[in-house]
């Protein structure tokens, strides 16, 4: 039990930790995209879509390969994701409109166009099931199998991609020239602005590359976590949500989000290994909300600088004010 509930929790998790990654990049480039959920779920159907456009492209579902599935899938989870992404940038960046109100209107826009691209007269979900044999394909795929083995190598690629996209953000952002000219600009744009750093484009490379990555969560909860049901993929929105929670559980660094997301899956599927009754089990939802109200108590009562969000988080850059 202690095993599934281990291999559970990472799942969850890693669902939690590609949105994680994506709001920690944006953010640091000061934009607060409220977005989230609605890219996530747009990342979903345009991985769904490549996926079933692959599949059903073949006489049978034992003729899919799992590199082309994978690759084709990833690119047209981009393609969605950064387009809806692509939006919010144009809006906030160009048009400097309000980050909060536009990224509450992607969400409610990502979230419905998601729904009506997945309706079954434009995307067939018959293969699914056999797609997401080939996603969650791990390297050890023994149910009897030593428990650590499984634990740490039974997922399928996605869980090792956002172990993977974590850390080098964490490099990055600390220690490349690249990761301090973008916590520069989130920081203080008209400064970095002055000594040359072209924040405009610092802005639109993190929101894209952000959209990007925050998209593989919903197509990961979809096509691996889910076994490819489609039923269940309206529940994105709060993983997106509890995603953003994350940035401030884990003070924006992206090391420290794989562990916290892990707990946040541990603590998400608690409930359902416990037991309970039905109010208990929505109390047990709640905690990882919970949690992060503390951390942001805590670390606004320390007010250690390397514990706060960036200086112009949320805030437009008017460049002729500088």
């Amino acid at each position: 039990m202690l095993t599934n509930f281990l291999i559970g929790a990472i799942a969850l998790g890693v669902v939690l930790l590609y949105g994680c990654l994506g709001e920690t990049l944006m953010e640091k480039a000061g934009q607060l995209n409220l977005g989230i959920p609605g890219i996530m779920c747009m990342g979903t159907a345009g991985g769904c879509f490549g996926a079933a456009q692959y599949m059903n492209g073949l006489a049978a579902a034992e003729d899919a390969a799992w590199l082309p599935l994978i690759l084709i899938s990833i690119c047209f989870s981009i393609l969605f994701s950064v387009l809806t992404g692509l939006i919010y940038a144009f809006l906030t960046v160009t048009l400097r409109c309000n980050q909060n109100i536009t990224g509450l209107a992607i969400t409610t826009f990502g979230t419905g166009l998601s729904q009506f691209i997945m309706d079954p007269v434009y995307v067939p979900r018959d293969r699914f099931g056999a797609a997401s044999a080939l996603f969650a394909k791990g390297f050890v795929n023994d149910p009897d199998a030593n428990g650590v083995l499984r634990i740490f190598f039974s997922h399928g690629v996605f869980v090792y991609l956002a172990i993977a996209l974590a850390v080098l953000f964490a490099y990055v952002l600390k220690r490349t020239r690249l990761g301090l000219h973008l916590s520069a600009v989130g920081e203080s744009p008209a400064v970095a602005d002055a000594v040359g750093i072209n924040v405009t484009a610092y802005k639109y490379g993190a929101i894209l590359i952000g959209s990007a990555v925050a998209g593989f969560g919903g197509l990961f909860y979809t096509m691996d976590y889910l076994k490819g049901s489609w039923e269940n993929a309206s529940t994105i929105e709060a993983f997106g949500w509890l995603a953003i929670a994350l940035v401030i559980f884990t003070l924006w660094r992206p090391n420290l989000s794989i562990f916290g997301s892990i707990l946040f899956g541990a603590l998400l599927i608690a409930a359902f290994v416990l037991g309970g009754s039905s109010s208990q089990k929505e109390l047990l939802k709640l905690l990882p909300y919970v949690i992060t109200v503390l951390v942001l108590v805590f670390t606004s009562i320390r007010n250690k600088k390397e514990n706060q969000p960036p200086a112009h988080l949320g805030l437009n850059y008017f460049r002729e004010e500088r």
